[in-house]
């Protein structure tokens, strides 16, 4: 008799429900955590820049050249861009649900490499940057004096070099953005200094970058050689300039009587900010902020606490003042709205056994449906892993809906099992037995119909298949477990 199958293998069926646990508790370590499921379609970022131009002339000599390659990509959505007066090119490339953001990072990478060549000389020698990450920011991590005895220049260069790179490393950062900018050489031309000596500023251009340069000098004593050589010796000159004075020393032009006109003849030279776009402040002191974005299908809560980690790690090495703020931390919500909807969970897995035990006046009987609520629990959390998604507000909510619905079948066994003992007088293994023999269809039946009600939430498209497909996968997954236990 099927019917009798786990009950003479009562091991084997504690294996199973063993199994189910196992998998599920090591499925959440590996589980993400956000406040609501990834909605946003992946999206890869173009950025580039083209210093001195107007977003006229951005928009036509960059942004649609790039464009234009922008065909034939797998999943694309649309693409939006702007340019902006400061010589800045943004194209925000948007692809379907469901996309692999690094095959779309690839794609993309390929397109803007065939309008390489097309672009400004200018903009191919800074870069055109492709990358991929969430449209919103994880956390703003601002550096601010709390003495006061720095500029905002000053701030941001400390957070550009000591800590920038450091978090953009952390395992679970897609990309970061700097509000400020570190230390430049900022050379103010004279016009009529320029015109006096009859230059343009692409002399001036042209001279800074043909001297403010890394060449190889060669080497000294090197094979071939003629006769006995006992030394060789490498030959190093002057790489890239470093200090202001040394940019004033710049040669523009020569005379043929021997006169030199440098640099610091036709301009101002001095150590200044790369850009003078925004104005920083935290509580009224010189500050510079950093956002940090996620990476797609990254652990919001993990990523936070490892950026904290390690600017805790460079902090002893700040100058002297500087302290570290969080202007903004999405994981705050995280942990608030997960940790009431886990405390939800709790108090519905108690009320359910409080009832349980109250109708059936048996704690033999309370028992069993007690024991398959954390067995299904934790197996849906495995159907999740396997499935991709992660621990958020809709799959939490999901489990706390599914509480009072997966105790059913237990219930409905224990029960019955109860009746045919009372009123026919079998043996607990008997009636068992025979409850099986009545009632598995009646448990598939009630499957079936829970199935049939959420289980084509699953199959919605676009954003709302998104956010409703996880809950529906998370209330079938346990429905169908349930029924296993």
């Amino acid at each position: 008799m099927r019917g009798a199958f786990f009950v003479e293998r009562p091991v084997f069926a504690w294996v199973i429900a063993i199994v189910i646990m196992l998998a599920g508790a090591a499925s959440i370590p590996s589980l993400p955590i956000a406040q609501y499921p990834d909605v946003a379609p992946p999206t890869i970022n173009i950025a580039s820049s083209y210093p001195g131009a107007n977003a006229e002339t951005v928009e036509n000599s960059v942004t649609k050249l790039i464009e234009q390659q922008l065909t034939g990509l797998d999943g694309l959505l649309y693409f939006s861009s702007a340019s902006t007066a400061d010589g800045g090119s943004a194209i925000d490339v948007t692809f379907s649900q469901g996309t692999n953001p690094d095959v779309a990072q690839v794609q993309v990478q390929n397109k803007v490499q065939q309008a390489m060549s097309r672009l400004p000389i200018i903009v191919q020698q800074l870069g055109v940057n492709v990358t991929k990450s969430q449209p919103d920011y994880l956390m703003v991590v601002v550096l601010y004096d709390a003495l006061d005895r720095s500029s905002d220049e000053d701030v941001a260069d400390a957070l550009s070099s000591g800590l920038q790179d450091a978090i953009g490393r952390t395992l679970g950062v897609g990309d970061v953005q700097l509000f400020g900018s570190p230390y430049a050489i900022r050379i103010w031309l004279n016009p009529e200094k320029l015109a006096a000596y009859r230059l343009m500023p692409s002399d001036v251009e042209a001279a800074v970058r043909a001297q403010n340069t890394e060449v190889s000098a060669g080497q000294i004593g090197a094979l071939p050689v003629l006769g006995p050589q006992q030394l060789m010796a490498t030959v190093t000159a002057q790489g890239k300039l470093q200090t202001p004075e040394e940019f004033r020393q710049l040669i523009l032009k020569t005379s043929p009587n021997g006169a030199i006109v440098r640099l610091s003849d036709v301009a101002r030279v001095e150590l200044g900010s790369e850009t003078y776009t925004t104005i920083r402040r935290m509580d009224g002191h010189p500050a510079s902020g950093l956002a940090v974005k996620l990476a797609p299908g990254a652990n919001a809560l993990d990523t936070a606490r490892r950026v904290r980690a390690t600017i805790k790690g460079l902090e002893p090495s700040l100058p002297e003042g500087y302290e570290v703020a969080y202007a903004r931390d999405s994981t705050d919500f995280i942990e608030i709205s997960i940790r009431e909807v886990v405390k939800t969970l709790i108090e519905a897995i108690v009320l359910v056994v409080v009832v349980i035990f109250v109708f059936l006046q048996s704690g033999r009987a309370t028992l069993i449906p007690a024991i398959a609520v954390p067995v299904v629990l934790l197996g849906t959390f495995a159907v999740l892993l396997t499935a991709g998604y992660s621990i958020n507000t809709l799959t939490m909510f999901g489990l706390v809906l599914s509480i009072g619905l997966l105790v059913d079948d237990a219930i409905v066994v224990v029960e019955n099992v109860e009746r045919l003992m009372d009123e026919e007088g079998l043996s607990p293994r008997e009636a068992t037995i025979k409850t099986m023999q009545e009632i598995r269809m009646a448990l598939i039946g009630i499957a079936a119909v829970l199935a049939a009600v959420f289980l084509p939430m699953a199959f919605f498209s676009g954003s709302t298949g998104v956010i409703y497909r996880q809950f529906s996968i998370t209330i079938v997954a346990s429905m169908v477990l349930s029924v296993v236990v």
